[in-house]
């Protein structure tokens, strides 16, 4: 059975065409990336997707009506019920973009979109490390801080696509800002966040005259990033590993909310986690045991995410695959 994927992001956009086995586990066979800023208009881009789509079909030789199911990832807002894009702020320009209905009427067959969180989810789910379970979350802890929710075995999406915005949580009164709000989930525990929190950690101590090893000056804290606390954190930098720390006990806050709440399996945690999982698992831990239901937190196996980079083309394509499932068992 053929499927498509299309992966759009505000860095590149991916076509990728895949395959699903006996198992129901979908293969990429080929796919063609071009970058964003190629082609700025929305509308350009998306007649280059199609073409790209049609060139890797004839490439492998299949016939559009052997194509089963186009499945799209973007990041949002959007509308999946509408199939429009509407105004995410990692691509300008795409507002209310009918994209869905583009892609049906140049292929004539089914297609369905989703956010990217809930994209990574269902490739999570499908065929990574929440495989096998019926209630599961994956938290990206990227660029920001968004979930996936899959409940009683099904996608969870909310009303208006708006389930699984963990990152706008308020964890504490202050903080780094994340989601336009200081002290979120997001600002705790996201790339920015973390960023933010190190230069507030590091300029305080070096106001105070305290030496910090990795980054001397104020004029570095101003640049830093998560990667250089990290890199540092694994140097044994006590610095590093009190910033680290600090997001770590706001994770472990994050997740016994979740918990609590959602009594889940699984929780697949991706990205700045699934890489540097040592650093934060001891104190994510602690802080669970202390404020999650015991019986709750103790079913609830919290992994890093499996897929790494290629999970943007395994999500594009578990959309449609989830999708031709749900058409098949659910007729919707």
């Amino acid at each position: 059975m053929n499927i498509a994927g299309i992966d759009i992001g505000g860095t590149k956009c991916t076509v990728i065409l895949g395959t699903v086995t006996g198992e129901r586990k979908p293969a990429v066979v080929d796919k063609i990336v071009t970058p964003t800023r190629n082609y700025p208009d929305p509308y350009q881009m998306i007649r280059k997707l199609q073409e790209d789509l049609e060139f890797l079909l004839s490439r492998h030789l299949i016939f559009t009506h052997a194509l089963s199911f186009i499945g799209i990832s973007c990041g949002g807002p959007l509308d999946s019920v509408k199939g429009m894009v509407l105004s995410p702020p990692n691509l300008p320009g795409w507002d209310e973009i009918p994209i869905v209905g583009l892609f049906r009427d140049r292929f004539g067959i089914p297609v369905a979109l989703q956010n990217d969180a809930n994209a990574c989810a269902l490739a999570e789910w499908l065929m990574g490390a929440g495989r096998g379970t019926r209630n599961m979350i994956f938290l990206t802890f990227g660029t920001g801080m968004g979930a996936g929710l899959i409940l009683n075995g099904r996608l969870y999406s909310g009303t208006n696509d708006l389930g699984g915005e963990v990152g706008h949580i308020r964890l504490a009164p202050s903080g780094p800002v994340g989601y336009g709000k200081a002290g979120s989930f997001e600002g705790f525990c996201s790339g920015g966040g973390i960023a933010q929190l190190a230069r507030s950690v590091v300029l305080e101590k070096l106001k105070n005259n305290q030496p910090v090893n990795f980054c001397p000056t104020p004029e570095m804290a101003e640049t830093m990033d998560t990667r250089m606390v990290a890199l540092a954190a694994l140097e044994k930098d006590p610095v590093a590993l009190e910033i680290i720390d600090i997001s770590a006990n706001y994770l472990g806050r994050g997740l016994s909310i979740l918990i609590d709440i959602l009594n889940p399996e699984c929780i697949v945690i991706g990205s700045i986690y699934s890489r540097n999982e040592y650093l934060f698992k001891p104190v994510m831990e602690k802080v669970i045991r202390q404020e999650a239901i015991p019986s709750a937190a103790a079913i609830c196996r919290i992994c890093p995410a499996e897929l790494g980079d290629s999970v943007g083309d395994y999500a594009a394509l578990c959309v449609a695959l989830y999708s031709l499932l749900c058409t098949q068992l659910f007729g919707v």
